[in-house]
């Protein structure tokens, strides 16, 4: 539901990250916070996992139990404490302790949550306190636990009087179920009760319709047994017969309808006494027509034993001693158990029947049910009394954490705010000399980082597990300070949780974006030295490989020349190789003039220019990557990372370059901190290093000279050394010397 400002409410804002975030910093605030306009939020729902607060005050405010913080229940709960409590002042600093004064008791909700309070503190032995703390009520469920009525309507066996009843309590549960009332025990509800008390009706019931009719038991209480041995064999012995039948229809359907002897080849290597599934498929007997079932001799060994049960419990009481059935036999057989099918076709109350018809019958006809009812009724009467007393333990949990939660949720102040976390910060990353602060727990990397892609932030996911523990979890951890020269997956660092207890973090997925303008700035020159050592180790693998191909071949060559007889050596070409030495000589020749133009063109600049000329090749090369950087880092939003955590976040919640430097850490030495420059591990520079240097400046140097680069420098600085000095008065220019005038052009 939307709303709209009221205008006699005046709201105060303030710029952070992007986006105007109201300040809820006093009273009136959360009192109008209901005509706040949802579209000035910063979230509009949060989950109750993943974050660092209290799940108990969490599954509070989630009204619904659906897993999720909506804008309505954090309305209805800041609408709730406003309307118990006559001040404020305790919520807005996030006190541990409600004082009992700051209760409303000047209505009747007011005066129950006062008189369940103090109640609850002369329980724990404090009835002069004028206070009630997150740990009075943090043993409530052990209130409730040592109580036999905690006024939820569910019993457990606690709350029995007797043995008997608490025998009973206790098979209901085995058989229709349980329920978990408010001190965490099982327990029965009325629900249950009738549900148990339905099912033992419907069961004696089904039970007297087979007592009534002799048909239905034709074996008597023996008859459930000898039914479950029918039924295993009832499939098998009417295969047999239609086996045979259609053996007697034709003659030729006898020898298929028998397993053949490749089938018994197949299984001839096999331990028989482990090939039960293979045996069961064979028929129960040999396959012939108008054959009777044999009882005794020729059965199926897989089938024997029940069988032999089948015999004992069906055929002898039925027909005697029998050294086979025929087929009409066994229909009678069949005609016998017809009534007995179709009477537990029928069955109903099949959730008591574990504990038998005797038992049954005992607890319909004893008066227990009634107790039961008794008990549930005390339970209830309690409702009242207790909810008042969970009412005071969401009070005092409110008390403390719904402003802060406020301040995450209307609006993200503990993110930007300095020296504060959010809630959704999980704690801290230490890896590759830097820490970095956003870090947000995830449940599935595959589900987390398409969205998270998102918010253009170097992300970095990490397994995180404890030292002597199975205890694991998954965190993103953005990287906004530093470069990414040394992130790689498989990198190990240490991460402190909110409580400061440190899991070891391996970086097992990287989201690549731009970290820094800096390191945009040294990518290109760090993209050229990769790709030339590249090239140089692919070009020396090249060499090398050629030097070992060709030293074979060399000694192949000479080990047949030994075996042929040597040739002569051929007559040096001097033609091919004074080819070979100009083309070398007009390439560096082409290099020399290329290196000298552009040295010529550079010291051709005025002093001024110089600078200008330099910085502008460096921009050419780094301006555009720094560009893009640039931007993209403007585009950093928290939005998507915590989007994908299954947060609704309603605004853009950007982290720019400023803020960003807040939030990864750099190593930095302590102030005041001495520091030796002489490293005695340092790498030797070789001289030949600097023997080069001095002779391409010397090179720079005379090529300056020699095209008069230098006296032209020379000359303009002499001319505006002598300018300055000059007494102010115009002098006229000297007239170029017989050597200075330049010559007149050739007609």
């Amino acid at each position: 539901m939307e709303h709209t400002s009221n205008a006699t409410h005046r709201w105060r804002f303030c710029r952070l990250g992007g986006f105007d975030q109201v300040r809820l910093e006093r009273a009136e605030d959360l009192q109008h916070l209901m005509e706040l306009d949802q579209k000035l939020w910063a979230a509009l729902s949060c989950p109750v996992n993943g974050l660092e607060f209290d799940s108990r005050t969490l599954a509070m405010l989630d009204s619904d139990s659906d897993g999720r913080v909506r804008v309505q229940e954090v309305l209805a709960a800041v609408n709730w404490i406003c309307s118990v409590l006559n001040s404020l002042d305790s919520v807005m600093a996030g006190s541990s302790e409600l004082p009992l004064q700051a209760i409303d008791d000047s209505n009747p909700e007011g005066q129950q949550l006062l008189a369940s309070a103090r109640q609850l503190l002369t329980y724990l032995g404090k009835s002069e306190a004028d206070r009630i703390t997150i740990e009075d009520v943090a043993d409530t469920s052990l209130l409730l636990h040592d109580s036999a009525f905690n006024g939820d309507g569910i019993i457990s066996t606690h709350s029995a009087e007797d043995e008997e009843t608490r025998t009973l309590i206790e098979e209901i549960m085995t058989c229709v179920g349980s329920d978990e009332d408010r001190s965490g025990l099982p327990g029965i509800s009325r629900e249950r009760i009738d549900l148990f008390f339905e099912s033992a009706r419907l069961y004696t019931e089904w039970w007297a319709k087979a007592t009534s009719n002799p048909a239905v038991l034709p074996f008597g209480e023996t008859t459930t047994d000898v039914a479950a041995v029918f039924s295993s064999l009832k499939n098998k012995i009417d295969d047999f017969f239609v086996r045979c039948s259609l053996a007697a229809f034709d003659a030729k359907a006898e020898e298929p309808l028998n397993p053949s002897i490749v089938t018994y080849e197949a299984i001839a290597g096999q331990d028989l006494h482990g090939a039960t599934e293979e045996l069961e498929r064979f028929p129960l007997a040999h396959i012939q027509a108008g054959r009777a079932l044999p009882l005794k001799e020729g059965l199926n060994p897989a089938w024997a034993g029940p069988m032999k049960q089948f015999v004992k419990m069906i055929v002898a009481p039925s027909f005697g001693s029998l050294e086979q059935l025929d087929e009409d036999q066994w229909q009678q057989i069949k005609a016998n158990f017809a009534a007995y099918e179709a009477w537990s076709a029928e069955k109903s109350g099949v959730e008591v029947e574990p504990l038998g018809l005797e038992r049954i019958q005992t607890i319909l006809q004893s008066s227990q049910r009634e107790r039961l009812e008794e008990l549930i009724q005390r339970d209830l009467e309690l409702t009242e009394q207790v909810d008042t007393i969970v009412k005071v333990e969401k009070l005092v949990h409110f008390n403390r954490d719904l402003y802060r939660l406020l301040n995450n949720f209307v609006a993200f102040r503990d993110f930007y705010a300095q020296g504060r976390k959010a809630i959704f910060q999980s704690g801290t990353l230490f890896i590759d000399g830097r820490a970095c602060e956003l870090c947000v727990r995830v449940a599935s990397i595959d589900t987390h980082s398409p969205l998270a892609s998102l918010s253009r932030t170097y992300l970095a996911y990490c397994n995180c597990k404890r030292r002597n523990s199975s205890e694991a979890m998954i965190i993103a951890a953005a990287f906004t300070g530093g470069d990414s020269d040394n992130l790689m997956v498989g990198r190990n660092g240490v991460f402190y949780d909110a409580k400061g207890d440190d899991w070891d973090a391996t970086i097992v997925k990287i989201i690549d974006h731009p970290i820094s303008v800096s390191q945009a700035f040294w990518s290109p020159y760090k993209r050229i030295g990769r790709m030339i050592g590249e090239q140089l180790e692919k070009f020396a693998a090249a060499k090398d490989k050629a030097v070992d191909s060709g030293t074979s071949a060399g000694i192949a060559d000479v080990g047949n020349k030994a075996a042929a007889g040597a040739k002569p050596a051929p007559p040096f070409d001097v033609g091919k190789f004074a080819g070979i030495f100009a083309a070398i000589g007009l390439a560096l020749g082409a290099i020399g003039t290329a290196v000298a133009a552009i040295i010529g063109g550079f010291m051709g600049l005025s002093v001024w220019q110089m600078p200008l000329a330099f910085g502008g090749i460096i921009l050419v090369i780094s301006g555009p990557s720094m560009l893009i950087a640039f931007l993209k880092l403007r585009q950093r939003n928290l939005g998507p990372i915590l989007d994908a955590n299954g947060w609704a976040v309603n605004t853009k919640a950007r982290i720019n370059i400023p803020f960003g430097a807040t939030l990864t850490k750099m190593a930095e030495l302590p102030k005041g901190a001495e520091r030796t420059l002489v490293d005695p591990f340092a790498e030797k520079k070789p001289h030949w290093k600097r023997w080069v240097f001095l002779l391409i400046l010397l090179t720079v140097l005379g090529f300056a000279w020699n095209k008069g680069y230098i006296q032209q420098i020379s000359q303009k600085i002499t001319a505006r050394i002598a300018g300055q000095t000059s007494n102010g008065q115009t002098q006229p220019a000297p007239e170029p010397s017989q050597e200075q005038k330049p010559e007149p052009a050739a007609k």
